[in-house]
């Protein structure tokens, strides 16, 4: 699947490794029980909501609940109806920490702003849990102290930014530096590297034949 990608985006080929590296860091966590913590801003913070939608409900595939997942629910709430059991979807535990917009909203007036994102991980962070830092410039001074709080707590941080790498390139354990410098074109990258990286975890998590067919074309 990956030289699928390169193949439409060769420009990405001098990413390959860190690409692959955040794949396995990703897989290991959910295989482990862990949770994908997410950060940015603008369009990065949307970004964040995007890739959280990818892996909260099916990708590329429905991802239907499995029989004992059925029976166990039901067998916790007999009054539960039949079309619940049939259209809910698995998931992975996938947060936008932009999305608490009450919380952060508090921090940011209350106390300090460049602080937002750390504060957020003190409660929803977790060792071997994975924080990904978006941020086009990898300067971001929010995302900046989310990474090394993460990584004070013992959560592995994947950095997802541009060339130059920023500050995240020498705090992150991964970093993925799309080979671009103007804002819009890096967030034209950012797209196809996160979506490569829902559809493996889908298909690694949540293999059936229907989603290894759909992740063949």
């Amino acid at each position: 699947m990956l030289n699928e990608l390169l193949k439409r985006y060769p420009c990405l080929e001098s990413t390959r490794e860190d690409i692959l590296k955040a794949e396995k860091a990703l897989i290991t966590a959910f295989k482990n029980g862990n949770k994908l913590l997410m950060c940015g801003n603008g369009g990065s913070c949307a970004d964040c909501e995007h890739i959280a939608g990818e892996l909260m409900k099916g990708f590329l595939s429905k991802r239907p609940l499995s029989e004992e997942q059925k029976a166990e629910m039901k067998a916790n709430c007999p009054e539960i109806e039949e079309k619940y059991l049939s259209l809910l979807q698995r998931a992975v535990p996938a947060i936008a920490l932009p999305s608490f917009t009450a919380l952060n909203t508090a921090f940011c007036n209350d106390v300090e702003p460049e602080l937002v994102f750390a504060q957020c991980l003190m409660g929803l962070g977790k060792k071997d849990d994975v924080l990904l830092c978006i941020s086009t410039s990898g300067n971001s001074k929010n995302v900046v102290a989310a990474a090394l709080t993460a990584k004070a707590l013992g959560i592995k941080t994947i950095g997802l930014t541009g060339k130059a790498g920023g500050k995240l390139k020498s705090i992150c354990d991964i970093c993925v530096c799309v080979p671009e410098t103007e804002t819009f074109k890096l967030q034209e990258l950012h797209l196809p590297v996160y979506h490569y990286l829902c559809a493996r975890v889908e298909e690694e998590i949540f293999y059936t034949r229907c989603a290894a067919d759909s992740l063949k074309h």
